[in-house]
This record gives structure tokens, sequence and C-alpha cells, in this order.
């Protein structure tokens, strides 16, 4: 089942759960942030591209002059990737990807949360999307117009009921499902398309980022402008991916929060290479 959902820069697209809509659009505006820029003829790599609401929000405001690689690995999400970017988007400017991006390519299992796609990962860690998602509900979903009337209501009780109430809910909703999934390597994709600059590269996993990264080569990442990457800081991850953007060139380097992830473990990093 899919819904379709208006965006307020007048696209219409599919979405599978429509209270994601407007959570997803928050942290969409946040990786503008920090310095980053995109132009008319500029190419980008959306990595765990979801169902493209970054790719189509930066294909407008590139005038609709952009060259997009997105890449979404999970079949179910894949076809409402496809099918917003055909029906807002022309063709030759966008290429969609049905697979991953991994440090090898291959095959992955992933686990795909049909109730809650946004977090679906190849690293599930079943107590930390738990307490996750509890967040983002008691702190952002209960206040968002989009929400389910009975998610709405949960604003008016104390958060000492709401908490447990919004748990129960979420042990029996949290149900994950097994997707065999393609994996390459970004350096695969870049010489297979010869791709000669990626302007900015977007990767949001879902745990995975460091998988991303480590499968670009020495000599592709001069081609990188310009990333901007979601982190789960587990063992100190934040510090080893900006250790690897500085090897790879990259100089510029802040570390922001979402608004959305407010006092979580998870941290956006964004680069650019001076030249």
């Amino acid at each position: 089942m899919s819904f379709e959902v208006l965006l307020p820069n007048g696209m219409a697209i599919c979405c599978q759960q429509r209270h994601e809509v407007p959570l997803v659009q928050l942290e969409v505006q946040s990786y503008f942030g920090n310095g980053m820029r995109l132009s008319a003829g500029d190419t980008m790599f959306d990595v765990g591209a979801n169902i493209g609401l970054f790719s189509l929000a930066a294909y407008q405001h590139c005038g609709r002059d952009l060259r997009i690689f997105a890449f979404e690995p999970v079949a179910a999400i894949f076809e409402l990737l496809q099918a917003n970017c055909e029906r807002n988007t022309t063709k030759p400017h966008v290429n969609v990807f049905h697979c991953g991006l991994a440090q090898r390519a291959g095959t992955a299992e992933l686990a795909y949360y049909p109730r809650a796609p946004v977090i679906s990962t190849a690293y599930p860690d079943h107590e930390a999307d738990l307490e996750m998602l509890k967040e983002i509900i008691v702190n952002r979903l209960i206040y968002l117009a989009e929400a389910p009337a009975a998610l709405r209501c949960l604003r008016w009780l104390p958060r000492a009921l709401r908490d447990p109430l919004v748990g129960a809910v979420l042990r029996r909703a949290l149900v994950a499902v097994t997707a065999q999934c393609e994996m390459r390597t970004l350096s695969e994709v870049v010489s297979d398309h010869r791709v000669e600059r990626i302007d900015l590269l977007k990767v949001d996993v879902e745990r995975a980022e460091l998988d991303v990264l480590r499968g670009i080569e020495a000599s592709d990442w001069p081609k990188i402008r310009q990333v901007v990457v979601e982190v789960h800081d587990l063992d100190d991850r934040v510090e080893t991916i900006t250790r690897l953007l500085r090897a790879g060139g990259l100089r510029s380097i802040s570390v922001d929060q979402p608004p959305t992830l407010k006092d979580s473990n998870i941290y956006t990093v964004f680069a650019t290479r001076n030249c």
C-alpha cells in the first residue's frame, strides 16, 4: 500500500508511511546547511535515497538541472523512489539504482521495517531503533498535523504515561522483514558511468556509513567535492569518519545534529574540499 503526498514545493510523491514525510523533509533541509552548495549542472550521489525526497529537493534547488545517482537497496522502497523520480524529473538527469553501496560488491541481508521504512538497515539494533523511534514520536511526530489522530492525542498525556504506551505500541509495530539486497561499491559505479566529478556525496544508510566510504578507492576521492553523511556515533565513529574524510583530501569539516534527532547519538558530518 502507498499514499500520495503533496510536498510544499508542489511535487506529488508516493510514500509508504504518510507521517514520515514531514520528518524526513526536516532532515532533508538540514543537508543544505553548513556551507553545502549545489548548482545547475552539478552531479550528486544520493546514497540511501529512500523514496527520493532529498534527490527531488536538490533537483528543484538546481533549477531541474542536476545529474543524480540515487541508490536504494530495498525493493519495496526502490519502487517508490523510481516512481517519484519518473514523475517529477526528466530521465537524462536522474539515474536510480536498485542496490546499496558498500565496502565490497555482493549481496547483503537488510532488516526492512514496513511500518518504519526510513530506518531499514543492514545493521539492525532493535532496542536502539526502538528508542530512536520513541524519541522521534514523543518529541516531534505527535505535534505534526500529518500524524495519525491516535498519535496526536498522545500530546495531552503526561510523559510518565505516554512513554510506556508509545514503547508498547512500537514493540508490536517494529517488526522487520529480511530483504536480500544487491550491493556495489561507489568506485564501481564511478567507473561504469565514467563519472569525473561528484559535487555532493550524501550518505544516509542507518549505521552502514563506514561501509559506503570504505568502498571509495583512493583514486576516486579527488573527484568528490563535498560530503554530507549521517553518522551513528558508535565506537567513536564520528572521529573515524572525520579522519577518513581528511585522508581523502576534504578539509573543511563540521559536525551538527538534525533537529529531529536531538539528544541522540546520530550526527551529520559535513565536509568540503578547499580548492
